[in-house]
């Protein structure tokens, strides 16, 4: 059995080439990513690295040529054509290389969320549904390491009301998503979250790292875009920053699930403990 990861060379992509290698062996894994030299230069010796560009569909025919099972990483928006359009590359290029089961990274809900950060994934899974391969849906929550703004032990102003999310660390996403790609007996969707938590939450674990009370103020979105600005961030960002808080705020990251914790046969690390992890890089 032989199998690949695309975008290789990024924190996740690097995190499931090394847990996949210690599940499979490194003979039976390879590594995609658009550049290769970089990409040879992050993870071990013994890997065999491909190139393969989300724009360039061919590249990709060629990188996906005899592998069984790829893990299909999704991209980051704001390239030279559209995350869509370099999906739709991904899609056709294992129909074409008859690649015989994908797993991909999706968004929470990605079936029914309203948000427009929903969008793509939602057409991508759709996409990978009518091909007929194969697959897995790996519906991504929050990763603990997106708030680490908030990690400084510093109080928390936030403007996502009550709305809670299932934080864990992005580590425990791509081993999950390794153990998934490797196993035998899958499921079409994962909805993997950690334990849903609020913002008050957050604020009594990083409290707990830091030996004092860290306090938290929900505000009204105005009044945070305004803090924000202050702050000097650019609009794009700003803008970004309030999509996420209202997303929270709406419940779209509220879940639910043990598919995580199923997958990986464990408990996942106890968000004081995580927080350590994330601020300890």
């Amino acid at each position: 059995m032989k199998y690949g990861i695309t975008a290789a060379t990024g924190h996740f992509g690097q995190v499931a080439v090394k847990e996949l290698v210690d599940l499979v062996g490194a003979d039976n894994v390879v590594a995609i990513a658009r550049n290769l030299e970089k990409t040879k230069q992050l993870l071990p010796d013994n890997v065999e690295v491909r190139q393969g560009d989300y724009d360039d569909k061919n590249s990709l025919v060629s990188a996906f040529e005899g592998l069984d099972k790829v893990l299909f990483i999704s991209s980051q928006p704001g390239g030279k054509i559209t995350r869509l359009e370099q999906h739709t590359n991904v899609v056709d290029a294992l129909k074409e290389a008859k690649v015989g089961f994908v797993a991909y990274t999706s968004f929470p809900h990605a079936d029914q969320a309203k948000s427009a950060l929903a969008s793509d994934h939602t057409a991508t899974e759709k996409l990978i549904a009518e091909s007929g391969i194969e697959h897995s849906f790996l519906r991504n929550n929050w990763y603990l390491e997106n708030e680490a703004g908030f990690l400084n032990g510093e109080d928390i102003v936030y403007a996502a009301g009550d709305g809670k999310v299932g934080w864990a660390l992005e580590r425990e996403y791509a081993e999950g998503a390794v153990k998934v790609l490797a196993s035998d007996d899958t499921k079409d969707v994962y909805e993997f979250a950690g334990a849903s938590r609020s913002y008050a939450d957050l604020a009594k674990a990083v409290g707990e790292v830091y030996g004092k009370k860290i306090a938290v103020t929900n505000v009204a979105s105005d009044d945070y875009k305004t803090g924000l600005e202050k702050a000097g961030l650019d609009e794009n960002t700003i803008g970004f920053i309030l999509m996420i808080q209202d997303l929270i705020k709406q419940g779209e990251l509220t879940e639910e699930t043990s598919d995580l914790e199923d997958v990986l046969g464990h408990e996942l690390k106890a968000l004081p403990e995580a927080i350590k992890e994330v601020i300890g890089r």
